[in-house]
């Protein structure tokens, strides 16, 4: 099967998954993406505590990702202490239901495979 090369912001993909994968993928993203999109809007305060294992500095790299890819969207209130809000564009939103179904799999996964898991007496967040 022969594959053509395309060029997307001085990046070189083979396939439309890679461009997926290049904009979302990693280990945060989806996960940042998901909970906001849950919640509509965040607070950067509030991310990290929805993520408590992910770093302060991985948060703000991945947060800046997405925004520059208008994934997400920040907004910065003039007040003291900073206010900064973060919420899904319209391009952000479309990738909710593809979220919801990783999930599901995810959550089907763990229970028909519970006994590969350490903590079988782990509650799924819904």
């Amino acid at each position: 099967m022969e594959t053509s090369e395309f060029r997307l912001k001085n990046k070189s993909y083979r396939c439309y998954f890679e461009v997926a994968l290049d904009l979302i993928g990693g280990k945060w993203k989806p996960v940042i993406l998901y909970h906001i999109g849950h919640h509509e809007v965040l607070r950067y305060a509030d991310i990290r505590r929805c993520i408590p294992a992910i770093t302060e500095r991985m948060l703000s790299k991945q947060l800046r990702e997405l925004e520059s890819e208008n994934i997400i969207s920040r907004k910065v209130y003039p007040v003291v202490p900073p206010k900064v809000e973060y919420r899904l564009t319209d391009k952000g939103k479309s990738l909710i239901p593809i979220l919801n179904q990783l999930k599901n799999w995810g959550e089907d996964y763990f229970k028909n495979n519970i006994e590969l898991f350490d903590n079988k007496e782990l509650e799924l967040e819904e």
